[in-house]
């Protein structure tokens, strides 16, 4: 065991791990969300209670290690010495943990109830790969392009060159039996404003980058954005173009609650997770991560993420069924991101050259991205419906189909106003609910008395 792991009580055994996407899709069939944290700890007991919390919630779950921001980077020397001085990581050292560690986290908890994957946000994951490997771990998350621009500066022909081996090794995994299962980050790219047609494109190009390098397994995945119709109309095109695209039929779609600026209190972060949640339901999606009161203060407990799963099932089995997804013509969200997708796979043969072309040439160009290698020209806003719209297209193929012409000059004080305009929003909308409910009971109840129903307790103060 390496420096700073408290003991574990030794389990024997473990189980072989099942399809994570046969799993989702399995649990779907059932009427079933499956709900997910994005917990991770580096004391390996923490990280076992964490899994256990997750199994045992009122939820269709599955198990998340997320891994701390050192190993995504590759500074293992820096892990060894927080680990020798009892310093907390704000994640799981996979790489830097002796196998038994982990088998000792998994042994007993991980089954083919409940599986468990693995998340880090590297362009340099060939530690991690190799570690999951040994495990063995199944399934984990990430893409050449969406764990490359948002998270540093490793050049982005360097992390399509490592995605490329170290799907091909993961792939090796069905050699002893097990099936290994990739997940998409594409919809998150940057975590907002980037217009959702993109977010679409990157996924849908993440996963046919995967299968190309012999994965049969994938999920993609599509974060919330600024608009709820917009958002239902971004995963239908996702739905729609992996149907179309993907080789293989075992996919599923996993929507993340708001990658951006979250609420600050407590109301609004449930309210925007209750609509994260519906966007769900009411797409068809098969997965959701979600997100708690605390995002926007700290790292979340093991109940505050357990209080997160526990509400987005409550409000999954109660919510009113949306309608089925839109039909019909072609959506504007269609059709740039098909523009997108095939504006890409026609600069190579190979996918993952063709990616990096892409980006060379401004055929995929992240809005506010600083990487060296993202184009930058391309520029995004919220209009005053609340939903996200392209202010200038770059060199994007997207002639016909977007204006050419800016719909608005993107200030520094719009972006900023744009970059908080959920929290606002939401925020604002918990503080008028409460106020409707504070004037709804002042109508009800006598003055000078209090109700003691809806588990208030009473005071004698």
């Amino acid at each position: 065991m390496r420096p700073g792991a408290r003991p574990l009580r030794r389990t024997s055994g473990g189980a072989r791990p099942v399809d994570f996407g046969a799993f989702v899709r399995a649990r779907s069939r059932a009427g079933d969300l499956v709900v997910q944290p994005r917990m991770g700890f580096s004391d390996p007991a923490t990280m076992r209670a964490g899994l256990a919390a997750t199994r045992a919630a009122d939820a269709a779950t599955v198990g998340t290690i997320t891994l701390d921001s050192y190993t995504r980077v590759g500074e293992l020397d820096s892990v060894e010495r927080a680990l020798r001085a009892g310093i907390d990581l704000n994640g799981y050292p996979v790489v830097s943990y002796d196998r038994s560690v982990t088998e000792q986290v998994l042994a007993g908890i991980r089954d083919e109830t409940f599986p468990v994957q693995v998340r880090h946000g590297s362009a340099v994951p060939g530690d991690i790969f190799a570690a999951l490997r040994r495990m063995p771990i199944n399934a984990t998350e990430g893409g050449p392009v969406s764990y490359c621009l948002p998270y540093g500066r490793t050049p982005l022909d360097e992390s399509v060159r490592n995605w490329v081996r170290c799907t091909e090794d993961f792939a090796q995994l069905r050699e002893s039996g097990v099936e290994p299962h990739l997940e998409t980050f594409g919809g998150c790219m940057l975590g907002q404003l980037c217009p959702p047609s993109q977010l679409v494109a990157i996924s849908v190009l993440e996963a046919l980058f995967f299968c190309r390098y012999g994965i049969r397994s994938v999920s993609l995945s599509y974060a919330q954005q600024t608009h709820p119709e917009q958002d239902r109309e971004a995963v239908a095109a996702l739905r729609r173009l992996c149907a179309e695209l993907l080789p293989t039929p075992n996919w599923h779609v996993v929507i993340y609650a708001y990658m951006g600026v979250y609420p600050t209190t407590d109301a609004g972060a449930y309210l925007l997770l209750d609509q994260a949640t519906r966007l769900a339901v009411d797409s068809g999606s098969e997965r959701l991560i979600v997100k708690t009161v605390a995002e926007s203060r700290r790292i979340p407990t093991i109940a505050e993420n357990v209080a997160a799963l526990e509400s987005a099932a409550r409000t999954a089995r109660t919510a009113p069924p949306g309608g089925p997804p839109p039909t019909g013509a072609d959506s504007q969200t269609y059709l740039e991101a098909r523009a997108l997708i095939e504006g890409v796979l026609e600069l190579a043969p190979d996918i993952g050259r063709a990616l990096s072309l892409a980006f060379r040439q401004g055929a995929l160009d992240i809005p506010y991205c600083l990487h060296p290698d993202n184009h930058g020209r391309a520029r995004s806003y919220i209009d005053g419906d609340g939903r996200l719209r392209w202010a200038d297209t770059g060199r994007l193929p997207l002639a016909g189909l977007v204006g050419r012409t800016r719909s608005r000059e993107v200030t520094p004080e719009g972006l900023l106003a744009d970059l908080s305009y959920v929290q606002r929003a939401f925020d604002r909308a918990a503080m008028e609910s409460g106020e409707a409910r504070h004037h709804r009971r002042a109508d009800i109840e006598p003055t000078g008395h209090r109700s003691l129903s809806g588990g208030e307790q009473r005071s004698d103060s």
